[in-house]
């Protein structure tokens, strides 16, 4: 009878525990990442279609200090990987890959997402799972506000950008007079919300507003609609394809007014396609001037960007994504690999919470998870090159 009873109990253990397992099955963060000595890192980007600039300029940084930090040796003997797909800047695919990069892939971790709408849905896959989303290209406060413990954002909000601009336009320039183009989707309201809010701050409202569909030039009436009330500024919240179309055809209708863009529209990819209609256009960027070598942390960047052949693509994009590989490289320098997990990664970011990129410093804690307020401004010169402007 004792032994039957004993039967019985290890029978009825041994279903709980089966059940528990499938009820809950082991987190992914109680296991280590480390895989032939290397750590996987995934990236959902738009590699091609009209956005690719972004993507690519995302990807290389990355890959640059990845590649300069494994030449070292790695860290502690442990190589970092990407592995990139191309979403193409639709957030179907986004999702798509996001799923393949976590379940198929086994990746540590997602970094350098480019754009809003992907970013928006697949934050909740990489929420869900407690996967960390590393550095993505974008400002939306939506990634910060709540906060959101495994999502780590290594740039300015576009409403800082945003505030940065407004506020530079009518205290530098004294212009009163606002309009916006913007891309009709939750990055083009996301930088709506941004314009408003600082316009309103200062008692002032948009004169009008003019939208496009994502991932198409389509601007003629939003042009129309914009010209209609002959604003002294416009404000741009998209791609560098649209935004460029946009610019070229307001100047041949002879639209005097200042064009100021956030940084996402992409500052190399957008002045290559303006060619000599660029002069006088604004980019508000979130990374220091990726030429000014006087900096020990652009230094650095371009050595690597020249190292893995990407000499020709050093910018601010490509800038962004060399911060972010360095960051992650610093983050995992200061723990133990052996017992690597998600959950230890971002609570070693909020315990060390300042880190100094040679210069360019990101700061954390526990209800912050935005490293950079940092916005800087430049201006197309009558070369077609970008230069620096001073906010004092």
């Amino acid at each position: 009878m004792i032994f039957f009873s004993k039967y019985i109990f290890a029978i009825v253990l041994f279903s709980f525990l089966s059940i528990e397992s499938w009820a809950t099955p082991p987190s992914l963060n109680q296991k280590s990442f480390i895989s032939g000595n290397k750590i996987l890192f995934g990236q959902t980007a738009a590699i091609g279609g009209p956005a690719r600039e972004l993507g690519i300029g995302m990807r290389d940084g990355l890959l640059a200090a990845f590649k300069e930090q494994n030449k070292k040796g790695g860290i502690k003997g442990v190589t970092l990987e990407l592995l990139t797909l191309d979403d193409g800047y639709e957030p179907e695919q986004a999702i798509v890959n996001t799923k393949k990069l976590i379940n198929n892939k086994n990746v540590f971790a997602l970094i350098g997402g480019v754009g809003t709408p992907t970013a928006n849905a697949i934050e909740p896959i990489t929420t869900q799972a407690e996967v960390p989303f590393i550095a993505p290209f974008t400002g939306a406060n939506f990634l910060r506000n709540p906060y959101k413990k495994y999502v780590i954002n290594t740039r300015a909000s576009y409403w800082e950008e945003t505030e940065t601009l407004v506020k530079y336009a009518i205290e530098k320039l004294k212009f009163s007079k606002f309009s916006i183009l913007y891309q009709d989707d939750s990055y083009g309201r996301a930088g709506l919300s941004g314009v408003k809010r600082a316009l309103k701050k200062r008692n002032l409202k948009l004169l009008s507003e003019g939208t496009y569909k994502r991932n198409t030039i389509a601007i003629k009436m939003a042009l129309l609609k914009i010209a209609k009330k002959n604003p002294e500024v416009v404000l741009m919240i998209g791609a560098y394809k649209p935004c460029a179309e946009f610019i070229k055809l307001a100047k041949k209708r002879n639209l005097k007014a200042k064009f100021i863009n956030i940084s996402f529209v992409g500052t190399k990819a957008i002045l290559k396609e303006l060619g000599d209609q660029g002069e006088g256009v604004m980019i508000s960027q979130v990374v220091p001037f990726p030429f000014d070598t006087t900096l020990s942390l652009i230094k650095a960047y371009q050595k690597a960007m020249i190292q893995v052949g990407c000499k020709s693509k050093i910018g601010f994009v490509s800038l962004e994504g060399y911060i972010a590989g360095r960051f992650v490289i610093n983050v995992l320098a200061n723990m133990d690999l052996k017992t690597l997990t998600r959950k230890k990664f971002i609570d070693k970011i909020m315990e060390i919470s300042v880190f100094d990129l040679s210069g360019f410093k990101l700061i954390f804690d526990k209800n912050d998870n935005q490293g950079s307020n940092a916005v800087f401004l430049t201006q197309v010169d009558a070369n077609g090159n970008i230069q620096s402007i001073k906010k004092g």
